[in-house]
């Protein structure tokens, strides 16, 4: 985790604030699985139901783009490495361990959304929408986006098929509820 990064440091204390039990990992030194330097992971959330997570945040700005030609698209590229990553990881902590990217989207004050928004997340005066896919559902639909900075990315169509509020990982018996009531 980089402190530096308001992104991450958004969700740590979204983690916080939510009771959730987690290990903040410390980028500046390297890692490496069997003497093979890898990618560090973000996060390693403990969800009080089910598995745990091994986190690589991204953030993203919505809408993208300039102001005066703002992009209205829920960016979710990646780079291929991520994903690898994510998988080699899952592989070294071993079953109960699931791999996931969660998307912080930090929304600009002319995107309008309920209050009551599931992981709407306000922090240091700024919106954030925090959203999640796990690494092997997005690695069984992605897309190269671009060959040459080695990027990948989902269909809008499957991105918004596949994309859940970060506490329906966590909390997926209290999300089934609440959808039910």
């Amino acid at each position: 985790m980089d402190r530096a990064n308001h992104y991450e440091s958004a969700f740590e204390a979204y983690l916080r604030d939510r009771r959730i039990g987690y290990v903040a990992v410390d980028e500046s030194r390297r890692t490496s699985i069997d003497d093979d330097p890898i990618k560090s992971l973000d996060f390693i959330v403990y969800s009080p139901e089910g598995p745990r997570f091994l986190i690589d945040i991204k953030g993203r700005k919505f809408p993208g783009g300039t102001p005066e030609k703002p992009r209205k698209v829920w960016q979710n590229w990646v780079s291929q490495d991520d994903i690898t990553c994510l998988e080699r990881w899952e592989t070294s902590f071993g079953s109960g361990y699931r791999g996931m990217i969660v998307f912080l989207y930090q929304l600009s004050e002319a995107v309008e959304l309920a209050d009551d928004t599931a992981d709407l997340w306000v922090w240091k005066g700024s919106r954030y929408l925090v959203r999640a896919v796990l690494a092997g559902d997005y690695r069984q639909h992605m897309r190269v986006r671009s060959p040459r900075w080695r990027t990948v990315g989902l269909p809008t169509a499957i991105f918004s098929e596949l994309v859940q509020p970060f506490r329906s990982f966590t909390h997926p018996e209290a999300e089934r509820m609440k959808d039910e009531g």
